[in-house]
């Protein structure tokens, strides 16, 4: 009976310590401190059997109603709510740290295409603009056409700049015949205001029913007229009044009136 009582107490003994350990360490696993406890207790039940330990004279322990109650204040939970502690506040900064780093790299990416975009565009321009005797930027161009551009045009230098500069045009050239076929430099025609027709280009579906082409927008119209000179005539080889001329208009004036444009536009 000593020994059963000795014995009993090593258990006791074993069982408080692991206890004490799962309190002071709160990332042990619930798992691992049944395991210790349930072989503490079969390791009991084995040596009651080895000294021939009555079992009615003692009552084995109770592992499903074993309850630890942690005296931390960190740890005010039972047995089976054990875990690691995790920092979550420490989480979300870093979550939101990576978001903005994630972000930034995103708008130096945009920033860098941009730069690229604007230095091709400034290339072009001026390579375009020492045809006629003076390189200028791309955003001097843009300036100097709006100035000449009244009315319905007014502010829209910069879509007759992109679209000569991608396609090759010469832009006074192109803002030469607007002026001319739409009157836009002091009020642009009906035909434009309308039907955004910057060019006097026909086909369908016609403006107001009739042979002139209507676009959907402004943009549209200059796109539109801007990829008709180049197909039509840059694309063979007419790239200026003198050549344009009996192509696309039948009075033999419109060459020295076209260039007129140009002059005042380039001089502007």
């Amino acid at each position: 009976m000593e020994k059963s009582k000795s014995v009993k107490a090593s258990i006791l003994a074993i069982i408080t310590l692991i206890v004490v350990t799962a309190l002071w360490h709160p990332t042990v696993a619930r798992a691992q401190t049944l395991k210790k406890i349930r072989n503490s207790f079969m390791a009991n039940t084995l040596m009651k059997k080895d000294l021939n330990v009555n079992e009615k004279e003692e009552t084995p322990l109770n592992l499903t109603k074993l309850e630890i109650k942690p005296i931390n204040s960190e740890l005010l939970q039972d047995v089976d709510s054990l875990k690691i502690d995790i920092d979550i506040e420490e989480l979300r900064q870093i979550k939101i740290a990576r978001k903005k780093a994630l972000e930034l790299e995103k708008k130096r990416e945009e920033e860098r295409k941009k730069a690229e975009a604007k230095a091709k565009q400034d290339e072009a321009a001026k390579q375009i603009t020492a045809k006629s005797g003076t390189s200028i930027s791309y955003d001097e161009l843009v300036a100097k056409l709006n100035r000449s551009l009244n009315s319905t045009l007014a502010g829209k230098g910069e879509s007759f700049a992109k679209y000569a500069t991608e396609l090759g045009i010469d832009p006074y050239l192109a803002v030469a015949i607007v002026l001319h076929e739409t009157g836009c430099k002091w009020n642009c025609s009906t035909l434009l205001q309308k039907c955004n027709n910057v060019g006097g280009m026909k086909g369908s579906p016609g403006c107001n029913g009739g042979s002139y082409k209507a676009f959907s927008s402004l943009d549209e119209g200059i796109k539109a007229f801007m990829n008709n000179l180049y197909k039509n005539y840059y694309a063979v080889g007419l790239t200026t009044p003198e050549t344009i001329g009996p192509k696309y208009a039948a009075s033999t004036s419109w060459p020295s009136k076209i260039r007129s444009y140009m002059n005042e536009i380039e001089a502007n």
